[in-house]
């Protein structure tokens, strides 16, 4: 690559070259590198630009304060002068060729040497996460009697509070993001239409202040509404009555104050404008594009009552969260309910729309080649422009991490590699043809402890894969957990790590959404089904043979472990005559049978037992295991082919509470994590 673009590139973040999954160096187009920096306003796409991009990037004065300054709680930093402090709180503090180390943590703003800047004090490290147990759920796929063809916030509340009786101390959701209000309705959690505010299909109708204060007749046609539950989740229909009974009950509802809340006023516009011209944008007439444009004032009101019933819509889920909330403390969770945070946003929604400033406009997010995805990844996700993000105080990831906060006692950051880079694939290339761009990681982290801390909130990293060892030291020092996965502990020759080997400040689970349930790995579900779906990379035969060398290769460990009882022995048998016929008679001591196949129920309480046998601080138990599902609720690489996201459980709130499966494994939990007696208490 040219020296001169390499050099560019490398100014602004922008790598031209990576490691990949086999640790080979491997060089980006430079192509590449021009469509990446283009993403980010700078023009390499001749060599004079190229030479008067890096002159510029070089002029940059390097001692000159950053447009965001991140501090460390009880660190100094050197200014180039004197000036002032404006505190968060609104204090002032005269400050002199240094930042004083006693700063209140928070958002604060200098004036200096001509400046003024956004300063963000941060703590060191969160507090230990406690150690608990408790169950992942994917929230659609719970259903109960009063609940909608879908799970929603009542179920929540219900089982939160169920499961925190019977000692688990957290309850891990899928991502709960907004997606659009026009049919088709989005099926995956991670593709939302926004991280800030909160589907409307998980609310439950007759838990309103609305639907108890509406007269008789108009709660019947509203119970009316109800949609069966089916086979599969049917978001549309579901929506389709939810929307219409919420229609209903709308004009028994208080109003929502929008002045109070501009950021809901434009999300709600947004989907007042979706539901005429649908969910994506960039499709809209052009001068609807820009949220404080003249034209889309005047459409909101015009739009006035819809905007208000979408703003009631986010009024109504902040209440039945909240409801989830008092469930969990209520019943003494020392962590409480964890949400997911998506690890970008569907570049046509509502964020796309309301964020357009501090995004890269175009970029698709994704990952780079690796051994299960041979063509790499395009999540076809929007992503942050780290310059941006600097140049405005970070006040978009600080007011999305506050929302997604609200209501949660930890919060898992999907993909949270990506704090540290993220591989953007220009418009025009193919998944691979990417690269990655590098964002200010001490500020994403630090931005993400100080509102987590403020929250008082857990942090969990999805850190699976290929990452950094920067990923895992940067989440460790800030007392901010790994994930662990058992399919994924193993060693350099393929063998499952015994779990007392497995790190302590992690969450550790079984399997995740994207990979086959303990059951599914047991039968051989995850190859018959991708056999079907022409998925496999290899011969179907040499992808049975090599599950089946999996299976064994856990057997064995449990085994080792003691976690498996060993073969049920069999007596050996002798033959003797008897009045001429041959009767067969046992004798000798009994032998174990090294071909019997242990009860797959019983490998399934043995994988939660090494769980349970982990020094991990946080367990993780998803209900698809123990209810016996075979189907994974995601199959990657599909889209249609496969029901994803839409799998019920097998079984209803009430099954679940009396399912002896269910209660064998929450004993067997409950003993290695007994509550502490004040959760509050410090951990060692």
């Amino acid at each position: 690559m040219n020296r001169r673009l390499a050099a560019l590139a490398n100014a602004h973040g922008v790598s031209t070259w990576y490691e990949d999954w086999r640790h080979r160096r491997v060089e980006v187009a430079p192509e590449t590198v021009v469509g990446v920096l283009g993403l980010l306003g700078v023009d390499a796409t001749s060599p004079t630009a190229i030479a008067d991009a890096l002159a510029a990037a070089r002029a940059v004065d390097r001692s000159a304060l950053p447009e965001t300054v991140v501090l460390t709680h009880g660190r100094s930093r050197t200014l180039p002068g004197p000036g002032v402090v404006t505190l968060e709180d609104g204090g002032r503090r005269a400050v002199d060729g240094e930042f004083p180390a006693d700063l209140p943590l928070g958002w604060h703003r200098l004036a200096c040497a001509d400046r003024d800047v956004t300063v963000v004090v941060v703590p060191r490290r969160l507090p230990v996460s406690p150690d608990a147990w408790g169950w992942m759920l994917q929230l659609y796929a719970l259903t109960s009697e009063r609940s909608w063809g879908m799970g929603d916030l009542g179920d929540l509340a219900d089982f939160t509070e169920w499961a925190g009786a019977n000692g688990a101390g957290l309850v891990l959701l899928n991502p709960l993001h907004a997606v659009g209000p026009a049919h088709p309705v989005a099926t995956s959690p991670y593709s939302p239409a926004s991280r800030r505010f909160v589907n409307p299909l998980y609310l439950r109708v007759s838990d309103t202040a609305a639907y108890r204060a509406a007269d008789p007749a108009t709660r019947a046609v509203v119970d009316a509404l109800r949609p069966d539950r089916g086979p599969l989740i049917d978001y549309d229909e579901v929506w389709a009555a939810k929307r219409h009974a919420l229609e209903l009950l709308h004009p028994y509802a208080q109003p929502v104050d929008l002045a109070t809340d501009p950021a809901l006023t434009s999300f709600a516009t947004w989907c007042a404008l979706a539901e005429k011209h649908g969910n994506d944008w960039r499709a809209w007439p052009a001068r609807l594009h820009h949220p404080d444009g003249p034209a889309v004032a005047e459409q909101r009101r015009q739009l006035a009552d819809r905007v208000a019933f979408y703003a009631w819509l986010q009024h109504l889920c902040d209440e039945q969260l909240d409801a989830v909330t008092a469930a969990a403390r209520s019943a003494g969770m020392p962590v409480g309910v964890v949400h997911d945070l998506a690890v970008g946003i569907d570049p046509g929604g509502a964020d796309g729309w309301q964020l357009a400033d501090v995004l890269a406009q175009g970029v698709r997010v994704g990952a780079p080649p690796d051994d299960f995805n041979q063509l790499g990844q395009d999540w076809g996700l929007a992503a942050w422009r780290p310059d941006r993000l600097a140049a405005t105080g970070y006040a978009a990831y600080r007011d999305m991490l506050r929302r997604a906060l609200r209501h949660a006692g930890g919060l898992r950051v999907d993909h949270v590699a990506g704090l540290w880079r993220l591989w953007w694939v220009p418009p025009g290339g193919g998944a691979a043809e990417g690269t990655y761009v590098r964002y200010d990681a001490e500020a994403m982290l630090g931005i993400l402890a100080l509102e987590a801390h403020r929250a008082g909130a857990v942090v969990v990293g999805e850190d699976l894969g290929t990452v950094q060892p920067t990923v895992t030291r940067g989440l460790r020092g800030r007392n901010m957990l790994g994930s662990t996965v058992l399919w994924f502990a193993r060693d350099d020759n393929g063998d499952f790590v015994p779990p007392a080997r497995w790190p302590r400040n992690a969450l550790a689970t079984i399997s995740t959404h994207d990979l086959p349930t303990a059951p599914g790995f047991l039968t051989g579900e995850h190859v018959r089904v991708r056999d079907e779906l022409k998925l496999l990379g290899t011969e179907v035969a040499v992808e049975r043979a090599r599950a089946a060398a999996d299976r064994d290769r856990l057997l064995t460990m449990l085994r080792a472990e003691n976690l498996l009882p060993d073969p049920t022995p069999q007596l050996p048998t002798v033959t003797v005559a008897s009045e001429g016929a041959e009767q067969r008679t046992d004798a000798g001591p009994a032998l174990p049978d090294a071909t019997a196949a242990p009860d797959d129920g019983e490998v399934v309480v043995a994988m939660h037992a090494a769980l349970a046998a982990s020094p991990t601080r946080l367990l993780g138990v998803s209900l698809y295991d123990v209810l016996g599902e075979v189907r994974q609720p995601n199959m990657p690489g599909t889209v249609d082919e496969y029901p994803n996201w839409r799998l019920p459980l097998p079984a209803s709130v009430a099954e679940i509470r009396a399912d002896p499966r269910v209660a064998r494994i929450a004993e067997l939990l409950s003993a290695a994590r007994p509550r502490p007696a004040d959760p509050a208490a410090p951990q060692q």
